[in-house]
């Protein structure tokens, strides 16, 4: 797996919607919801997504975009 984004859960979200229909499957760790669970608060960058690291070329074209959108 392939971190390909760190930063806020909505755009974490908006990212993961137009990687998957593209069809490339995502993975998102949300930090900020384990730590709350586990009692202590986290001021890193709340959400990380990942892909399967052979889809990065399909994906590369898809992140650049989202990534100029916002």
């Amino acid at each position: 797996m392939m971190k390909i984004f760190s930063g806020s859960e909505i755009l974490a979200v908006a990212l993961k919607a137009k990687l998957e229909q593209g069809n490339i499957n995502t993975v998102i760790k949300n930090n900020l919801q384990s730590a709350r669970l586990a009692g202590f608060g986290n001021t890193d960058l709340a959400v990380e997504l990942f892909i399967d690291e052979s889809l990065y070329g399909k994906a590369f074209p898809i992140i650049e975009e989202f990534k100029m959108s916002i």
